[in-house]
């Protein structure tokens, strides 16, 4: 059983981009599509779909490599964990990597880009880094 879901599903995209599988399957929430949307949005991700019915639904997310074959997620960091919950307030929030990267936060108006959430004044939990 894992604890930290939100740590697992980044992890499992960068550990499936380092061996340059196609796509990666993990268990289904509505947390983690949300997620799974922005990483799209961003183009870290090329597809999401949903698969399966009641408890056995998964989402399947397929990776996007660039011209070279090089995998499009280079590095994460988790910041807030189970144990400890790290909270940004929208002048805390700073970009990642001078811009290259993203800050993915889970806001009162829902899982959002840290230029989202400057954008909307609004701060949050902050998930991870991603770059």
């Amino acid at each position: 059983m894992v604890n930290d879901t939100i740590g697992d599903l980044i992890i499992r995209l960068t550990n499936a981009g380092a061996i340059r599988k196609p796509s990666v399957s993990v268990p289904y929430s509505a947390f983690k599509m949300a997620i799974a949307e922005k990483l799209k949005e961003i183009g870290l991700v090329e597809n999401i779909e949903k698969k399966g019915k009641k408890v056995r639904k998964t989402l399947d997310i397929v990776l996007k490599y660039n011209e070279a074959g090089k995998h499009m997620i280079s590095g994460v960091k988790r910041i807030s964990k189970p144990g400890r919950r790290m909270y940004k307030s929208m002048r805390e929030i700073m970009p990642v990597r001078y811009g290259h990267g993203a800050l993915i936060l889970s806001t009162p108006k829902g899982v959002l880009t840290d230029k989202e959430a400057r954008k909307e004044k609004v701060g949050g939990e902050a998930l991870f880094e991603i770059w």
